[in-house]
């Protein structure tokens, strides 16, 4: 069974920067696409983005581009989300997710995934 426990999460202030880890465990981690979401009080989870099993190509939310980085170390079987020049709107409950293999287009949609952490929180002060 695939274990993912998410670290990182804190309050910060607007224009600043946190990175996010996503330990995984249980399976073949470089078998997994793995995509981050978050969740803020009173919407809907979304999609913030994801890194490829096959060859860690990266894809993004038009509201994170540029500004969150995600990549991951399959020797430490760990994924990483940096996220700079944070805003308020930013501010949300951030879990990481598994998905085995995939197809680029099921990496947006959050019933493609298999395995959940339990989430970070990340606040961001204006």
């Amino acid at each position: 069974q695939v274990q993912l426990v998410e670290s990182g999460g804190g309050l910060v202030q607007a224009g600043g920067s946190l990175r996010l880890s996503c330990a995984f465990s249980g399976r073949t981690f470089s078998s997994y696409t793995m995509g981050w979401f978050r969740q803020a009080p009173g919407k809907e989870r979304e999609f913030v983005g994801a890194i490829s099993w096959s060859d860690s190509n990266t894809y993004y939310a038009d509201s994170v581009k540029g500004r969150f980085t995600i990549s991951r170390d399959n020797a430490k079987n760990t994924v990483y989300l940096q996220m700079n020049s944070l805003k308020a709107e930013d501010t949300a409950v951030y879990y990481c997710a598994a998905q085995w293999r995939g197809l680029q287009l099921n990496y947006y949609r959050d019933s493609n995934y298999d395995y959940w952490g339990q989430g970070t929180q990340v606040t961001v002060s204006s």
